[in-house]
């Protein structure tokens, strides 16, 4: 019989989460995360996938990936350091530091998995960490695995990053100091100030790292922020995720040489983990070659992005400060914001509400992440849709 404390818990919590508009229900999608999905045997314009450039259904993905079981199976069936190294595992981290302009990379799992392995795998509790205050949630989680002392400066705010990294050093409590930030913030779609943050990091000579999931194949004509800012030989630590704009699955740190060869003896998801399958790791070097060959399909998302922001704009909607195709629709209120997304949703567009603890309180939105792989007519759909509900609801 199970625990009556555990049922107790669960449901008291469970029933607070409902009441308070932050109880998330879960919608499954059958077939494939396109443009357009579907749901129930419902058709809604997707506006909710991080797949960017709609890589996660391209045809030449889906040929190398079925290429690569029939020649490498559907599991590495090891971990990395046993014998789960695939060819097609070096073949996937050597085009990775192609693409991000460093010595060499580590491939992982997940961007999370990352997170939770580079940081830890350097810093301890004799550190400290300098840490944006609306880091993702694998940064936070990162860097309190790590141990190390968590110091979080003000959002993008550089005297208040500077002031702290000064009384850290002077302290003289730490033996290492890092900075992390996002190098684009997945809520709001604003792009981290990385040269007034390498600038501060030289002076005191902090360790860098940058998570950029969301601006790998968004930023830089796709090569993500730090190239965007041409930084690649100043920053320590580039991590990024396959699962994107990358259209797969898993996550990645580039780096020195050094670097790399410590991550693949300290991270610990590298060490006692399996390694992506050999589909996946075929199918986001596929990616990467596109991407590295190409800036159309990171042209395509730019420009569906400005038209849909500047729709949503001239309608009257709170977009926030956006610089980057994610465009929020910044409600307030978490029960008014699940309650748009609902409408939406039964209008023909799947557009998620985003509410607290992943923002904060009172900033309850709709999140749209417009694609490459969207047509204008979808676009211009949704914002009739967005105008009908939006009005409906006194929002604009």
């Amino acid at each position: 019989m199970s625990s009556k404390t555990l049922d107790i818990f669960l449901n008291e919590n469970i029933a607070d989460l409902k009441e308070r508009g932050l109880y998330n229900e879960i919608d499954p999608v059958e077939g494939p995360n396109g443009p357009k999905i579907t749901i129930n045997g419902k058709t809604l314009i997707n506006l909710s996938s991080n797949n960017y450039l709609g890589l996660a259904t391209d045809e030449r993905l889906k040929q190398v990936a079925k290429a690569a079981i029939d020649s490498h199976g559907v599991g590495a069936g090891a971990v990395r350091t046993i014998n789960g190294t695939l060819d097609l595992h070096l073949k996937l981290e050597e085009k990775i530091a192609q693409f991000k302009g460093t010595q060499a990379a580590i491939s992982f799992q997940s961007g999370f998995n990352c997170n939770m392995a580079a940081i830890s795998a350097v810093m301890d509790k004799n550190d400290a960490i300098l840490s944006d205050a609306l880091n993702h949630a694998s940064i936070i989680d990162g860097c309190r695995l790590s141990k190390a002392k968590i110091i979080r400066f003000e959002h993008s705010d550089m005297n208040d990053l500077r002031k702290k990294a000064k009384e850290a050093v002077e302290s003289g409590l730490y033996k290492k100091i890092m900075v992390i930030t996002d190098g684009v913030f997945s809520m709001d779609g604003d792009i981290a100030k990385l040269p007034e943050i390498v600038d501060i990091a030289e002076e005191f000579d902090l360790l860098t790292y940058v998570d950029d999931a969301h601006g790998s194949g968004v930023l830089g004509k796709g090569a993500g922020t730090v190239k965007h800012f041409g930084l690649q030989d100043k920053v320590d630590f580039q991590m990024g995720t396959l699962s994107k704009a990358i259209g797969v699955i898993g996550g990645y740190v580039a780096g020195k040489q050094n670097l790399i060869d410590w991550l693949k003896v300290r991270s610990r998801p590298f060490l006692f983990s399996t390694a992506v399958s050999p589909a996946d790791a075929a199918a986001s070097t596929k990616a990467i070659e596109i991407l590295m060959e190409s800036t159309e399909l990171n042209e395509k998302l730019w420009e569906n992005g400005n038209y849909l922001k500047a729709g949503l704009k001239e309608l009257g909607f709170n977009i926030g400060n956006s610089e980057t195709p994610i465009t929020p629709c910044i409600v307030g209120e978490e029960k008014a914001a699940q309650e748009f997304s609902k409408r939406l949703i039964d209008a023909g567009v799947y557009a998620k509400s985003i509410v607290f603890p992943t923002v904060p309180r009172g900033t309850g939105r709709v999140r749209n992440m417009p694609s490459a792989a969207h047509t204008k007519e979808m676009l211009d759909e949704a914002l009739a849709i967005y105008e009908k509900v939006g009005k409906a609801m006194n929002l604009i």
